[in-house]
């Protein structure tokens, strides 16, 4: 905060003795700030009066105010043995003691001095600026009002006050208490109308407690004096992309890189390239965003922090986190304070899978910004992420062929660190026919673990068993689910597994007790241009002998992201090695291709108390056999509400008549239908490595 260094400086003026009209040329340089040429003139007047209280205490305030405080201190102690009972030398000593940052003894020194007059304004309001330094911004402000009323109007205590005020209400901010903010804000500008500093400081509290609008119309404001215009559209174009309209902050960014002129700061030149580059990575345009940084690096030799944020935020953005890494670790080498620095490397962390130190990154800035918005989010996040869980789901499922069944299943996850988690899950599902007259009761109860083996390879393995109960049959059964995910190059995802379970479609399947064994392969591929790929195989080999080739791929892309909206083709293909058509389907090739629709809205990116949902909606033909085409469709859809970060419900439901979604005997012009509701519970504040 800015200290007012000029309030003693009347009181000098009252000290002048014989020599007063010589010194005048050297009070006009310390009323006009040029303290270099005030110092060479007192300094000239002591060699020839050595002992004149008047010009040591002029050429001590040339000093400490022109930076070298300890000097200052120094020259101010020395007087204070010649004259330790002059209350305007006392006054000069303890306003150094501010200049050297010396902010606990000079507390306690303007408390003795306060002691012996209460009514001093030099006084008052360097204790002021002291308790303000030491950020106790409450008690400050009571003494900044102490000085007012001997001095009321006074703008050397109304500029501390307004610092005051800003200090406070930034404190109010980390603790969340942002209508009190926002009042002290209002009160500044009472005093100061339209002043910039509050303003911005104001806008900066909306964009904090998510006030978009008002933010914005507080950078307009802010804007109305021509001068701030650059500073005005670089905050509206924040403002539209925290908004989730990243097409109309980067219209508003070229605006303000078009306002550059011959007049312009460096500092707001910079300022206005570096939002602009930001608007161009929002909206994905990665190659001209590219091109322009390149250009920033070429034009200096020794880059800024800011331009290497730029090329390492580009790069999180293209998923290249090695890249990015390097660059916040240069950052840092430079600044081990810098607050991009520290968060941007624990968000590249985290996405790279190291996840303990993207803890270590985001502690870092805390140390250096108590309190920190983002950075506090950013450690919750990654709290939720390795927080037990459980989940519970009911649902209801039939088709057309008369099978019916209910089910319910509980899933629950355990993280004893970033690395290994227990897992475990219990399914109950009765299914039943009307026509066959058959009903079968399912129990599953698989228990298992999953462990981080390096930071882009995690393998999890699940056993257990499965009981199923029929009025012709009993028995139980080995279930496995085993699979190591792999994430072996930027933006690509492979899946490798083994599972083990019953063909459970309906009671009929159940009494025949078919055991499938999967080798299961998934592999998607996304892009820096929105298009995306996903492939999924399946080599089943059953207990009946029997054993079928599965492989789905999709080919999609990626509309819009708020809410995020894609469009794609699917195409399925199905082999069965005999056919057994009378027992479940099971044709030697079966072809489908579909386009689909998906909109989403997903929990993660619902606030609290708000509401998330999805839908897709899928038409297309199907071949089955050598039998003539035939048209499919599929609707699926889930709503839901996310009551708190720990709690969310939603209601899904799905219909298709694609045969493939189900397994029953003659699939062809079957229709599939389910519905069920889910509850997660996130059921502890902390994960258990952090208790």
């Amino acid at each position: 905060m800015k200290l007012i260094y000029s309030t003693l400086l009347f009181l000098i003026f009252f000290s002048l003795n014989s020599f007063g009209q010589d010194m005048k040329e050297g009070f006009t340089y310390l009323e006009t700030g040029k303290y270099k040429q005030a110092e060479v003139f007192f300094k000239e007047i002591l060699k020839e009066y050595p002992t004149n209280k008047t010009a040591r205490l002029c050429y001590g305030r040339a000093i400490g105010l022109k930076g070298d405080a300890e000097k200052a201190v120094t020259i101010f102690t020395n007087l204070l043995k010649d004259y330790p009972t002059d209350f305007e030398v006392k006054l000069n000593y303890g306003e150094s003691l501010l200049w050297s940052k010396n902010y606990l003894k000079a507390k306690g020194y303007y408390k003795i001095l306060l002691e012996e007059n209460d009514k001093s304004f030099p006084a008052l309001l360097g204790y002021a600026n002291t308790l303000s330094n030491l950020k106790e911004f409450e008690e400050a402000l009571v003494y900044v009002d102490k000085a007012l009323k001997v001095l009321p109007g006074n703008p050397n205590a109304l500029v501390s006050k307004k610092y005051m005020r800003l200090g406070l209400a930034n404190k109010k901010i980390q603790t969340k208490e942002y209508n009190v903010s926002e009042a002290l804000l209002k009160e500044n500008l009472e005093t100061f109308k339209n002043d910039k500093e509050t303003l911005l400081n104001l806008a900066n509290l909306y964009l904090i407690s998510n006030q978009i609008d008002k933010a914005k119309s507080t950078y307009e404001l802010i804007g109305e004096n021509t001068e701030n215009k650059l500073t005005s559209l670089n905050g509206i174009a924040l403002a539209y992309h925290l908004n989730g309209d990243d097409k109309t902050a980067l219209n508003i960014s070229e605006k303000a890189l078009k306002s550059i002129d011959a007049n312009t700061t460096e500092t707001l030149k910079n300022q206005t390239t570096e939002r602009y580059i930001q608007a161009l990575i929002w909206n994905k345009k990665y190659t001209p965003a590219a091109t322009e940084i390149d250009k920033l690096l070429d034009d200096n030799k020794a880059p800024e922090n800011w331009m290497l944020s730029l090329r390492a935020t580009l790069n999180i953005y293209k998923s290249d986190f090695k890249k990015s890494l390097e660059d916040y670790n240069l950052i840092l080498k430079k600044d081990s304070a810098s607050f991009d620095g520290n968060l941007g490397k624990a968000n590249t962390l985290k996405a790279s899978g190291y996840y303990k130190k993207a803890y270590k990154s985001a502690e870092n800035t805390l140390i250096f910004y108590k309190n920190q918005k983002d950075a506090m989010n950013f450690v919750k996040q990654l709290d939720l992420s390795f927080t037990p869980f459980v989940e519970t789901k009911v649902s209801y499922s039939y088709d057309n062929g008369d099978n019916k069944a209910n089910a319910y299943d509980i899933n629950a996850e355990i993280p004893f660190s970033t690395k290994f988690k227990v897992l475990a899950n219990y399914n109950y599902r009765v299914t039943s026919n009307d026509v066959t007259n058959l009903k079968a009761t399912t129990n599953n109860l698989l228990l298992g673990a999953s462990y981080q083996l390096l930071n882009n390879v995690t393998l999890k393995g699940s056993f257990g068993v499965t009981s199923s109960d029929s009025e012709t049959s009993k028995y139980n059964q080995l279930l496995t689910d085993i699979s190591i995910n792999i994430k072996p190059f930027k933006l690509q995802n492979l899946e490798l597994g083994y599972k083990r379970d019953i063909q459970n479609f309906n009671a009929a399947l159940l009494d025949r007790e078919i055991v499938q064994n999967n080798l299961i392969l998934n592999y998607s591929l996304n892009t820096n241009f929105n298009l995306g790929w996903f492939t999924q195989y399946y080599y089943t080999f059953q207990s009946d002998e029997n054993a079928r080739n599965l492989l789905f791929t999709s080919l999609y892309y990626n509309i819009l992201e708020k809410p995020a909206l894609k469009a794609g083709v699917n195409y399925q293909n199905i082999s069965f090695k005999n056919q057994v058509p009378t027992i479940y389907f099971s044709p030697s090739k079966f072809n489908a291709i579909e386009v689909f629709v998906n909109i989403i809205k997903d929990e993660t990116a619902a606030k609290n108390k708000e509401w998330f949902y999805a839908l897709t909606a899928a038409t297309g033909l199907q071949y089955i056999e050598d039998e003539e085409k035939q048209s499919t469709y599929r609707i699926q859809a889930k709503l839901g509400y996310k009551f708190s970060e720990y709690a969310l419900l939603n209601f899904y439901g799905t219909q298709s008549n694609i045969a493939s979604a189900v397994a029953t005997a003659g699939s062809a012009g079957f229709t599939y239908t389910e519905f069920g509701l889910r509850f997660k519970w996130i059921f502890l504040k902390k994960p258990f490595f952090k208790k």
